[in-house]
């Protein structure tokens, strides 16, 4: 396959971050090439948590019931705490359930996907939609940002040949390592080496051990150390083994695969067990946050932006809400309905949830009694940018509220779910259903001021979909009385961006509070795509 000489967007890093850019971009009809060095997706399971924001990025693309059937069942999702494996006095629990439970939050529960089987998933969907955009075994070796543009230098790690390719934006999903950031002279900040782990895949026959104390991770305390987590709860296991790297043998023992059986079966409290060991990993826990996520027109999503301590499982999670808060922004850049500074939005909107994420991170990995995994933290970040017209009667919020309160429809959050009636299978099931793939308004009443309010603005290339909520549910998603004249303007990604009380004052209102979402002057249009 031929390389393109230009492209609207160039992501570089095929991890479940860049591979769920590369997703939305298509399902926004955005022409694009994603590039990763490595030949094929993470033999390791890695990351294993998809949280419920994160299944409702997927569902939006299709792709909940894929992942859901890679992943774990919902019976085995718990976290189990024992000296061992066999420990009869092991404690198993669940899942933090929220604030209240009389309220479901979501129509997509998380559930424990590994890395390497998420990836398939998305690197599927990548290549179904876009044939020719994604190349494995394909290295980013410089980037030079001019003006209007940035110019990469790409080599073909399988024929050795090398290919220029100029790109209007550049994303770097490529990690902790980032080449992109390091290229673009972007500083992290924050602390280092907080842990160092061995990690060793391996195969065991487990499944009868554990079949009454089935779990998603098993925690082990004193005198165990480490723990194990379930790839798929019978044969197929990581043990992850916190290691001095000061230690002068601990190169002597990644090799050694015969003392690296031997450190499994200790742990699992099985001196007999038949360990066969596959692989192994070593990985520094560190918590870090990049000086900004925009220099020019490269941007930095995931890991490339923010190291965030995998103590309750929230930073892949936070590296897709990257993907979808940026996918969006970056096709109406491209598509010429909005202007560059709404891409300044992505940091303002991002970069306070990872500093939020990270603290809450770091606070569970000194927690020595523990720590819960909240499924559903990241359904709460409310965002604080020039792409939300602030409602000045709500209240202050924090990036994301670990206490969750109840969704009220305010500016900035993520529209609630609510049930739709009808049968289960005839369509859109939950409000989320009903969003994207560009701006969504709902209204409480069937009316033509609306209406006419959104065939303006599709006619001035700003596509808008109404849809009518019935009361009570539309004072619970909404915050508005249940009475007709008001609405709320959802964007793509699903947050809402603007709040009316009243019926439109005047003709061209939801145009011009569009254009000031998209930070787009007036008289743009949109571009053609090549």
């Amino acid at each position: 396959m031929r390389y393109p000489g230009t492209t609207p967007v160039l992501i570089v890093g095929g991890g479940p971050v860049g591979l769920t850019l590369s997703v939305l971009l298509s399902g926004h009809g955005v022409p694009h090439l994603l590039v990763e060095a490595h030949p094929d997706t993470s033999r390791h399971p890695k990351a294993r948590g998809v949280a419920a924001r994160s299944m409702e990025a997927f569902r939006r693309c299709g792709l909940e019931e894929e992942v859901r059937r890679a992943g774990l069942p919902a019976s085995q999702v718990f976290f189990y705490r024992g000296r061992s494996l066999v420990d009869p006095d092991f404690v198993r629990t669940g899942v933090a359930a929220g604030a209240t439970e009389d309220a479901e939050r979501t129509p997509t529960p998380g559930l424990i996907c590994s890395q390497d089987a998420l990836e398939a998933v998305l690197l599927r969907r990548a290549r179904q939609l876009a044939p020719d955009g994604v190349r494995f075994a394909t290295r980013l070796l410089s980037l030079t940002p001019r003006d209007g543009h940035v110019r990469a230098l790409l080599e073909d790690r399988t024929t050795g040949e090398r290919h220029t390719v100029r790109a209007d934006w550049l994303v770097g999903c490529d990690g902790a390592s980032s080449t992109v950031r390091t290229a673009v002279g972007i500083e992290m900040a924050g602390p280092t080496g907080l842990g160092h782990f061995l990690s060793i895949r391996f195969e065991a026959p487990l499944g009868e051990v554990v079949a009454d104390r089935a779990s998603a991770s098993y925690f082990l305390t004193e005198p165990g150390r480490g723990g194990f987590l379930a790839v798929d709860n019978d044969r197929r296991w990581i043990y992850q083994y916190p290691y001095d790297p000061e230690l002068p043998d601990i190169d002597a023992l990644l090799g050694d695969h015969r003392a690296l059986a031997g450190l499994v079966r200790e742990a699992a409290g099985l001196p007999g067990l038949a360990v066969t060991v596959q692989d192994t990993m070593t990985w520094r826990m560190d918590a870090r946050l990049a000086g900004t996520y925009r220099r020019a027109r490269v941007l930095l999503a995931g890991d490339a932006a923010h190291v965030v301590p995998p103590t309750g499982g929230h930073g892949m999670n936070t590296g897709i809400g990257d993907a979808d808060n940026l996918a969006w922004k970056l096709a109406a850049v491209t598509a010429g309905t909005a202007g560059e500074a709404l891409l300044d939005t992505y940091e303002a909107e991002r970069r306070p949830v990872a500093r939020q994420v990270i603290d809450i991170s770091l606070a569970n990995s000194r927690a020595h009694a523990g720590y819960r995994i909240d499924d559903e933290l990241l359904l709460t970040a409310a965002y604080r940018s020039t792409a939300v017209l602030p409602d000045p009667s709500a209240p202050d919020r924090p990036p994301l509220d670990p206490e969750r309160e109840h969704p009220d429809g305010t500016p900035g959050t993520r529209l609630p779910h609510l049930r739709l009636p009808g049968p289960p299978g005839a369509g859109a099931t939950s409000t989320l259903d009903l969003v994207g793939p560009g701006f969504t308004l709902f209204t409480v009443t069937e009316g033509a001021d609306w209406q006419h309010q959104a065939d303006t603005a599709t006619a001035a290339g700003l596509p808008v979909t109404v849809h009518t909520l019935a009361p009570p549910d539309w004072a619970r998603a909404t915050g508005l009385p249940a009475t007709p004249g008001g609405a709320v303007l959802v964007r793509p990604d699903g947050h809402i961006a603007w709040r009316a009380r009243q019926p439109p004052a005047a003709e061209g209102e939801l145009l011009a509070v569009l254009r000031q979402v998209l930070s787009a002057a007036e008289g743009m249009s949109p571009s053609v795509q090549p």
